[in-house]
């Protein structure tokens, strides 16, 4: 089999595979989003995390009440200035999710080929034999013969904790299911997944307007992460209700696909979200597993294509209770790279895993050496044919920059950006090294006070593969009226020194504006 089309350099030296990896201020430079939770929310923990190459904090609101999150948040805001390791927010909602509800709190254990039914009427205790569930309209959505998923993260492939149903027969709002495997179910809270069947209820609920209009406004989120997405008018109706909330205007709204709806809609759900999380967990429930992959690769190839962010879940699920991942696990965040993923998201792995930290460690390295075999040229040059011609202006930019840091191995490129547009375009590119994005300050007014735009995006970039951001001083415009004015570059360039990236006699490429054009120079550094 030609292996041209996955590695740089062929043949790889199998020597170089027994290397030590080298250290590096930037872990990898595919991201990793940590969903923080009972076993990660310390900020002893948070602070490991963010050392390890953690950018995104992802709140899971499907679970746990405001007061909860904003004692993890509060953690969060103290490790990153102890860390000095930016950090961005995403709040993800819980959408029409179906839950078992278990008020006492004591495990369940269900045995096989006994039958079990679901019932709406919440006031009653979960038993082995009764499940209440939080929606009325199950009996109406399902038949007999349908397949129904239960468990605290659906199927993990650990059978004792995740119940797969066969529904059996329909007795009024009730649904009696026959029991195809025994598992314990533990915990208050279980999802329930219909396999294939549509569930008629909002993809925003009322429960998630309502703590986005709260806990969302007070701690201005980063992203959206909307669950269940099924059709573009979802992110339509999410992005109308944020435009409402003052600052939450500039919230970037990410499709959660999770079911063969969403699948079915993608392409136009991909016009209107900012960027695609893939959940593979649900999605390997509602496909055939052998077409989970498939889905995967033409999704991150089309999300990479028009430059928005491509999101994996569910890759170490053992690394909840190990301290290490299994080979397929380990492939499997490999092969996530290599099809040109932007970030990770660990969901139990963080939120309630034995080794938070070790796990955001082992999932960078992993990234990173994958990285390392990335097929950049097979790639741009997929980008640049599927932009065709001619390229717009600022396309055109960005793919020179990157294709001149290649060429003169750059160790880094420098750019300058307000709105954080020319930045993510140099790495739709996906350069080999590092994007540092120097976001400058805008002064805006509301009539009553003064404000500086550029937090929201220098945090946004933290999703996308390979940009690292920087604020830079508000007073050193992005479009500068003089060629002389350098000292915004030095404050650039003394960052790349300081975590590492930049050494002395390195080549830089700096994409800037002067004046009305917009310039791409490269620099060799005498020290």
């Amino acid at each position: 089999m030609n292996s041209s089309h996955l590695l740089l350099e062929e043949p790889i030296r199998m020597a170089s595979i027994l290397e030590p990896s080298k250290p590096s201020f930037f872990p990898a430079m595919t991201k990793i989003v940590g969903t923080l939770g009972p076993n990660s929310r310390t900020v002893e923990i948070i602070s490991g995390c963010l050392k390890a190459g953690m950018s995104v904090a992802r709140f899971d609101f499907s679970w746990g009440d405001t007061e909860f999150h904003q004692q993890t948040l509060e953690n969060l805001k103290i490790a990153v200035k102890s860390t000095k390791k930016l950090c961005a927010i995403m709040l993800d909602t819980g959408g029409p999710e179906l839950q078992v509800v278990n008020k006492t709190e004591q495990p369940i254990s269900l045995e096989a080929d006994t039958k079990v039914i679901l019932t709406p009427d919440q006031d009653k205790q979960a038993t082995s034999n009764l499940l209440p569930i939080n929606f009325h309209g199950l009996s109406k959505a399902v038949k007999k013969g349908d397949t129904i998923f239960i468990g605290q993260y659906l199927f993990t492939g650990n059978e004792t904790t995740s119940v797969w149903l066969e529904v059996d027969e329909l007795s009024g709002e009730d649904v009696v299911c026959l029991i195809k495997n025994s598992a314990t179910l533990s915990g208050s809270l279980y999802t329930l997944h219909v396999s294939q069947i549509r569930i008629d209820m909002p993809t925003l609920t009322d429960k998630d307007k309502e703590v986005i209009s709260t806990w969302g406004v007070r701690n201005n989120i980063d992203f959206l992460s909307l669950s269940y997405t099924r059709h573009a008018e979802d992110i339509r109706h999410a992005r109308d209700f944020l435009s409402k909330l003052g600052e939450l205007n500039q919230t970037q709204i990410f499709a959660k696909i999770e079911n063969i709806e969403g699948l079915t809609h993608f392409d136009e759900i991909l016009q209107e979200a900012d960027g695609i999380i893939l959940s593979r967990g649900n999605l390997g429930i509602d496909l055939p597993s052998e077409k989970v992959f498939l889905f995967q690769k033409a999704a991150v190839y089309k999300c990479n294509m028009v430059g928005k962010p491509a999101v994996v879940t569910r890759v170490v699920d053992s690394m909840t209770d190990n301290l290490r991942p299994t080979r397929a696990e380990a492939t499997d965040v490999a092969n996530a790279v290599l099809d040109g993923s932007d970030a990770i998201i660990l969901g139990a792995e963080t939120l309630r895993g034995l080794y938070p930290v070790e796990t955001v460690s082992t999932v960078g390295k992993i990234c990173s050496e994958a990285e390392k075999v990335f097929n950049q040229d097979l790639y741009f040059k997929k980008a640049v044919k599927y932009v065709g011609e001619p390229m717009t202006h600022l396309e055109s930019i960005a793919s020179s920059a990157v294709r001149a840091a290649i060429k003169v191995k750059a160790s880094a490129i420098i750019c300058f950006t307000s709105s954080g547009r020319a930045a993510r375009l140099i790495a739709k590119y996906r350069p080999t090294m590092p994007v540092i994005s120097v976001v400058i300050p805008r002064l805006k007014t509301n009539q009553v006070r003064w404000t500086f735009s550029g937090a929201f995006e220098a945090r946004q970039s933290l999703i996308v593969r390979g940009l690292f951001p920087m604020l830079a001083d508000p007073r050193h415009p992005a479009e500068s009226k003089s060629a002389t004015n350098e000292s915004v570059l030095k404050v650039a360039l003394d960052h790349g020194k300081a975590s590492g990236v930049i050494k002395p006699h390195d080549r830089v490429v700096v994409c800037q504006k002067l004046g009305d054009a917009s310039v791409v120079k490269i620099l060799e550094l005498d020290e």
